[in-house]
């Protein structure tokens, strides 16, 4: 795998947009809940695994990870960011959820707020030598940031506020793991 990515990430200046680990079968409740992990499909067995194994990958590459780890409200966003980063502080923010209502369907207005949000976010640039981590979801296919595996990441490098970003590099889990 390309090295220069991994000297990139080690000098901070990107958000790691990930998706989180692999959920269960099923559907979200009409009903959701964000208080209530019942009424939401959660972290499988796997899905832990694979947010443990981020976190390690994370620290044993020496990718200098700035707190708060930022994730959407759903309890397999929140889990999946203590697992990968238990030390950190977990911030939650509603873009999450905003970016997971892309997937319906909503009006055409809405969509395109969640987008122009979505990017306000992307482009903020972490603290200097810092990567800013943010556990979400998955976009529709051609949409923001696009379909992101589970535990996959995108590189985003942000150019400041109104300046938009640009997506480096998008990695699974497994690309990741070869970095090194």
């Amino acid at each position: 795998m390309d090295k220069s990515i991994l000297d990139l990430l080690r000098k901070g200046g990107f958000v790691l947009y990930a998706r989180h680990g692999q959920a269960t079968v099923g559907v979200d409740q009409p009903y959701l809940n964000f208080q209530d992990c019942v009424t939401q499909r959660n972290l499988s067995e796997f899905g832990r695994r694979q947010a443990v194994y981020f976190g390690q990958l994370l620290r044993h590459l020496q990718i200098p990870i700035s707190s708060p780890v930022v994730v959407s409200p759903f309890c397999r966003t929140v889990e999946t960011a203590q697992l990968a980063f238990p030390y950190s502080y977990i911030q939650i923010d509603p873009i999450g959820y905003e970016i997971y209502k892309l997937g319906g369907a909503i009006p055409f207005v809405e969509k395109s707020n969640i987008l122009s949000n979505a990017q306000s976010v992307l482009e903020r640039k972490p603290s200097q030598g810092m990567n800013q981590v943010i556990v979400a979801h998955s976009f529709p296919e051609d949409v923001g940031l696009g379909e992101i595996s589970n535990m996959g990441m995108v590189i985003v490098k942000p150019n400041g506020p109104g300046n938009g970003y640009e997506i480096i590099k998008k990695l699974t889990l497994e690309d990741l793991s070869l970095l090194n």
